[in-house]
């Protein structure tokens, strides 16, 4: 059987720390890229204990989506036996394209969106202290704010992708 990881869909992606380290590292299938938005789905090979998600079973599918210029990103997470079950959004640095590899610099905050759309920010904590470890700028530091709040408004108004 041919290894899926070889078809010209399926993509790596990288969550980096700033400092270009890899966090955190799979495989997706891409579904579509136009306009600037890649839309990406996986599933998770294995279970995951998650500090605030509790457990994702293997099974459970995730669909992703990045924007070539936007600094965040959203999942939406499905149970294996198919019911929805959460968005999670990650506030980075706009995404790199490249040969089946997305590349990414997560600085650390992120959203979570239950079901009934509560909202809850986490690690804001996390990113104070990477901003002072790796010198975050004045600008870097504008532009989460703004992404953040971009990406507050569109949950809230239950714009894609969170009008499902």
């Amino acid at each position: 059987m041919k290894d899926q990881t070889e078809s010209p869909r399926i993509f790596t992606i990288n969550s980096r720390k700033f400092d270009g380290e890899i966090h955190r590292s799979w495989h997706a299938e891409l579904l579509s890229s136009q306009n600037g938005l890649y839309e990406f789905h996986g599933v998770f090979d294995f279970d995951v204990d998650h500090s605030e998600l509790g457990l994702i079973e293997k099974g459970t599918r995730s669909f992703e989506y990045y924007w070539k210029n936007k600094g965040y990103n959203v999942f939406q997470f499905f149970e294996p036996g198919g019911n929805f079950r959460n968005f999670y959004c990650n506030i980075i640095m706009p995404p790199s394209f490249g040969d089946r590899v997305v590349n990414y610099v997560d600085l650390d905050i992120d959203v979570l969106v239950s079901e009934d759309f509560t909202v809850k920010i986490l690690d804001l904590d996390e990113f104070e202290i990477n901003a002072r470890k790796f010198g975050y700028s004045d600008e870097l530091r504008k532009d989460v704010d703004e992404d953040m709040a971009t990406l507050l408004a569109l949950i809230d108004r239950r714009d894609f992708p969170f009008d499902i």
